[in-house]
C-alpha cells in the first residue's frame, strides 16, 4: 500500500458544535459560501449537488480581486460522518473530510491529498496552502460560534 503522507496536507480541531450542525455548515450553500477559504475571500457558489457523483462549482474571490474558479466532484458522502471529493482541476488533489461526534463536540480530521508530491509543493509556493487550510478550519471554527445556524 502506497504511502500517502508525503503528499498530504492534514489538519485535526475539535470544534463546539454537534456533528450535525458541522455537516450543515459543510454541505449548504448558504453557509459555506461565508466562510469557505483562506482569510479575506469570499465565494460565489453556482452549484452544490453534495452527493456521490454530485459537482460543486463556485468561485472564491480572494481580497485582491483575483477570482479562482473551482470545480469539485463528490465520490463519497456519508452524512453526517464523511466527505470526499475531488479537485480536478490544476492542482489536482481530493478532499477528505471526517467528522467523529464527542456529545455535543465534533472532531474534525481534513486531508488534502495531492496527486503527487510535486502538486502539493507547488500548492504551497504558489497558493499558499497550507496556511489556507489553518485559516479554513478558523473560518469554519468562527462561523459555528457566531451563528449557531
Amino acid at each position: 500500500m502506497e504511502d500517502i503522507s508525503k503528499r498530504t496536507m492534514e489538519i485535526t480541531r475539535t470544534f463546539g458544535a454537534p456533528a450535525e450542525l458541522v455537516w450543515k455548515v459543510l454541505t449548504t450553500p448558504e453557509y459555506i459560501k461565508d466562510w469557505w477559504g483562506p482569510e479575506g475571500f469570499t465565494n460565489t457558489i453556482r452549484k452544490m449537488e453534495v452527493k456521490e457523483g454530485g459537482t460543486w462549482d463556485f468561485t472564491m474571490h480572494g481580497p485582491d480581486g483575483t477570482d479562482f474558479v473551482n470545480f469539485y466532484h463528490y465520490l463519497e458522502v456519508k452524512p453526517p460522518e464523511k466527505i470526499v471529493m475531488e479537485h480536478r482541476q490544476h492542482p489536482k488533489f481530493i478532499i477528505i473530510v471526517q467528522l467523529f461526534s464527542e456529545g455535543d463536540h465534533t472532531k474534525v480530521v481534513w486531508q488534502n491529498v495531492f496527486d503527487s508530491v510535486p502538486t502539493k509543493e507547488e500548492a504551497i509556493r504558489a497558493f499558499k496552502a497550507d496556511v489556507g487550510l489553518v485559516q479554513n478550519m478558523e473560518r469554519l471554527s468562527q462561523h459555528l460560534k457566531q451563528h449557531r445556524v
